[in-house]
């Protein structure tokens, strides 16, 4: 069945059942593999992305459940990684193994729309469901505050 989504500000029609879960129509069929396969039950957050500026599990999100709305993915957070979030994780030095990091970027990004200037307790709250097997909970947090001040016009 074909299927007309809008990702990263393009529409992409793609032959797959409407219940082929977003992530593997994102990787497989859109070439955007930004986006990562972690558990395939939406508890560790590696597949996350935006579907109309609300987190969403993209592996336990069927495909026709994003028709007529809006997706990003970490390819279209920004098109040279200048968004505030990619910015602060890069000035910290965030990442260690990287697996995570694009769905860790999504949550915080989607954390900042709603809470520009977040406490640690809102950090804490909103990002608990993104696991991190290299534990950079602290580095995480840390550049959550720092995008806040770079969005908010600090240097």
């Amino acid at each position: 069945m074909a299927l007309t989504l809008s990702v990263n500000g393009r529409n992409y029609t793609v032959d797959v059942e409407p219940e082929t879960p977003l992530l593997w129509v994102l990787r497989d069929n859109m070439g955007l593999v930004g986006t990562k396969y972690g558990c395939g039950i939406a508890r560790c957050g590696a597949c996350t992305v935006h579907i109309d500026g609300q987190v969403a599990r993209s592996c336990a999100t069927q495909a026709a459940a994003a028709v007529g709305k809006t997706v990003t993915t970490i390819e279209g957070l920004s098109p040279n990684s200048t968004h505030p979030v990619q910015v602060a994780w890069t000035e910290l030095d965030v990442p260690q193994c990287g697996y995570c990091q694009s769905g860790q970027i999504m949550a915080a990004a989607a954390l900042l729309a709603k809470r520009p200037r977040p406490t640690d307790g809102d950090i804490d709250a909103e990002m608990e469901l993104n696991l991190c097997r290299c534990g950079t909970y602290q580095g995480i947090r840390a550049a959550i505050h720092r995008a806040a001040a770079i969005a908010g016009g600090a240097r």
